[in-house]
């Protein structure tokens, strides 16, 4: 970054319409003062006021040089107004004059510190964004017979990657699909989702059963040093054409299965526990299973869309929604659902990371 500002790989500053309307408002009113110090003869003057000039200035800008001119303006406009008003004490002109001086020098001091902070969290979000690449890998648009399609929002305006986790490959087991939610927040939870991950993507080419691969997975997390994380998820398998489709459910809000407009919980044969408290709470992970047709659309998702909340404190009818949502192709739907919960939720936005995948049967 030079001192004039910070380079151009910074995105353009962009002001919200409300605060473009402040920031006329308050020139216009800096004008009005000129104006009625010309007018109003040698024995009074407002020329301290323009002291705001380079502030509004600065406001506008992530460069140094636009305060600079503009103070350098209010400058020599203080000195044409002490000819004007020449009766005044030199006192008063110069109190102006070192006023609109030092407003000048610290408007371009706090824009160069800003714009090196916005900088630094420009590489930041940067970093968060090649790491949420590196761990969520988008997944193909088609896996066997299903088109896929992902949604990840953090609840967090500035996050780029949290506790939600999700996976879906084509392997010589076929097809397996994962989707999860770390409890809690920060580092512990994504260094948590990584561990899943790393885990799922070798054992799912490797592992046919898919009970098998829920504990693979709990074992997996279980035996971490220091380890008081678990994690909610969801396991899919598709072995083939012909093959009922398998599924999992360690925890995990249920799956929703979409059929000619009518919406339906996968419920699993038996609750188990979530990943990484088998052994605490006993019991096992058994496969249920389940018919799709051509057409039909799965909807696995965490719990940041099905609780969040609107003003009266109501969740989200995620199933209510989903059979609303007239788009068939899984993008569509995603996109259709994440406005919904937007909408929904309002000003207040989301209280926790929401992931959605969906899957729908072409064959």
């Amino acid at each position: 970054m030079t001192a004039d500002g910070p380079p151009d790989a910074l995105p353009p500053l962009r002001l919200p319409r409300r605060t473009r309307w402040l920031l006329a408002g308050a020139v216009l009113l800096l004008v009005a003062a000129v104006v009625v110090d010309l007018v109003t003869g040698p024995g009074t003057t407002l020329s301290p006021v323009l002291a705001v000039a380079p502030m509004l200035a600065g406001a506008t800008t992530r460069r140094a040089r636009r305060p600079l001119v503009t103070g350098a303006i209010a400058t020599a406009l203080v000195a044409v107004l002490e000819v004007v008003n020449g009766r005044l004490p030199s006192s008063v002109h110069l109190a102006a004059l070192v006023t609109v001086v030092a407003a000048t020098l610290v408007s371009a001091g706090n824009v160069v510190l800003v714009a090196a902070r916005e900088r630094e969290l420009f590489e930041v979000r940067t970093v968060a964004e090649a790491a949420q690449r590196a761990l969520l890998r988008p997944p193909p648009e088609h896996l066997g017979p299903l088109r896929v399609a992902v949604r990840y929002v953090a609840a967090a305006a500035e996050a780029r990657i949290g506790g939600d986790l999700y996976e879906a490959a084509d392997g010589p087991q076929g097809v397996r699909v994962l989707l999860g939610d770390v409890q809690g927040h920060g580092l512990p939870a994504v260094e948590t989702a990584a561990d899943v991950l790393g885990v799922f993507r070798e054992a799912a080419r490797t592992e046919p059963d898919l009970g098998r691969l829920a504990e693979r997975l709990d074992a997996a997390l279980a035996g971490r040093p220091e380890n008081d994380r678990f994690v909610t998820a969801v396991l899919l398998a598709v072995d083939g054409p012909g093959g009922r489709p398998g599924f999992v459910n360690c925890g995990h809000p249920h799956p929703l299965l979409r059929r000619a407009g009518r919406v339906t919980e996968l419920v699993p044969p038996e609750h188990a526990p979530p990943l990484g408290l088998l052994d605490l709470l006993g019991g096992h992970y058994r496969v249920g299973s389940f018919d799709p047709g051509p057409g039909d659309l799965l909807l696995l998702y965490t719990d940041g869309v099905s609780e969040a909340r609107n003003a009266a404190g109501r969740f989200f009818p995620v199933a209510e929604r989903l059979a609303e949502v007239t788009a068939g192709n899984p993008e569509d739907v995603l996109d259709a659902l994440l406005a919904e919960v937007h909408a929904w939720v309002g000003d207040a936005g989301l209280a926790d990371d929401a992931a959605l995948l969906a899957l729908r049967w072409e064959r």
